[in-house]
């Protein structure tokens, strides 16, 4: 098991001790299956941003040759289109149960190579990975569209989802801005990228009518905030507006209004913007509120309905525990973590002539 000592930077009063967090990252640990998948939970599916989600936490607590292994996997099942598919069987034969290839799920491997990268410093991992980042950026940037926003995804027999989802759209964002950042590392222009970040942020913070409404979804509240599209005031003005009608106090976040069920995933995730735009202490209230969801396996249920007083579902997510781990490294000043996360830290692109 991950030694306390290894995880003392993910120490937070009342959420994590440093034995608690050490518990966390075997709970991860033990999901992960010998070729470096990590499915959501052993017996259940894998997808590829949870998948790396959860690699990422790994690399929160040291566990770098794990979280190696991830990525590993990733180069490893890449499809020729730079894409992966949605979900894929937990088995040895890696049989694929959703043949889509979504945008966001595609993208987000850059995220999870630039902090592998900043957390471990290795050129080597960097020089391998590099290609893999290329590729999907490729598939992800071939699907935006006009207005600047992305394609949610391509389907099985190649026909292109149009409908842009703001959440995905954010994250592809996020991940753009992370594969440039790799770019600027190795010295190698990538101008395309530049203007397609420039144009997708664009539209992410001035044009929500670009955008499906999924507005009963928090996600789609904080996202934008979190990937670093919408920040200083607009960003404060944004939680405020959402505040209430997402957070129930002392239990957590709403993944949908009206529905009176608070996960975890998206505590965690609301946390770590909240961290973003400077609130820290909001972010900490916000992390303290989900201790009820640990289990004493040390792993996180994935949701809580208060109306019943019901865990449910009654799964415990390898990404779940990995959002909170990520929340509590960025309060903790993980380098790595604060420079993928932080709302500067990341090239921007090239802002668009335009509306």
């Amino acid at each position: 098991m991950t030694s306390p000592e290894r995880t003392e930077r993910l120490v937070l009063p009342g959420v994590l001790t440093a034995e608690e967090a050490a518990v966390t990252v075997a709970g991860i640990l033990a999901q992960q299956r010998p070729d470096g998948a990590i499915p959501w939970f052993r017996g259940h599916h894998l997808d590829p941003w949870d998948h790396v989600e959860a690699a990422m936490a790994l690399d929160t607590a040291g566990e770098h040759a794990r979280a190696e292994a991830a990525y590993r996997w990733l180069a490893e099942h890449q499809l020729p289109d730079g894409s992966w598919y949605a979900a894929y069987a937990d088995g040895a034969a890696d049989a694929p149960t959703d043949r889509g290839r979504e945008s966001n799920f595609c993208a987000y491997v850059a995220v999870g190579v630039w902090h592998h990268y900043l957390a471990t410093g290795d050129d080597t991992f960097l020089d391998r990975m590099w290609p893999v980042v290329s590729a999907a950026v490729a598939f992800v940037l071939a699907l935006q569209q006009p207005g600047g926003q992305v394609a949610w995804k391509r389907e099985a027999d190649g026909t292109v989802r149009t409908e842009a989802l703001l959440t995905g759209c954010s994250s592809v964002y996020q991940a753009v801005r992370c594969a440039l950042a790799i770019a600027e590392h190795r010295e190698e222009p990538q101008p395309d990228w530049e203007l397609a970040a420039g144009r997708l942020g664009h539209a992410i913070a001035h044009h929500p009518e670009r955008f499906a409404d999924k507005s009963r979804y928090s996600m789609d509240w904080y996202y934008p905030v979190l990937t670093g599209a919408v920040t200083g005031p607009a960003a404060k003005e944004r939680i405020e507006a959402g505040w209430d009608r997402f957070v129930v106090p002392g239990l957590g976040v709403r993944c949908v209004v009206p529905n009176p069920w608070v996960t975890g995933g998206e505590s965690a995730e609301l946390a770590l913007a909240l961290w973003a735009m400077g609130e820290s202490d909001r972010a900490v209230e916000i992390l303290r509120s989900i201790t009820h969801l640990r289990a004493p396996s040390g792993m996180y249920w994935t949701g809580y309905v208060y109306a019943d007083d019901a865990v449910w579902p009654r799964e415990q997510t390898a990404w779940t525990a990995g959002s909170l781990l990520l929340a509590t490294a960025a309060l903790g000043g993980d380098e790595a973590t604060t420079e993928v996360f932080g709302a500067t830290g990341l090239p921007r692109g090239l802002a668009p002539d335009c509306c």
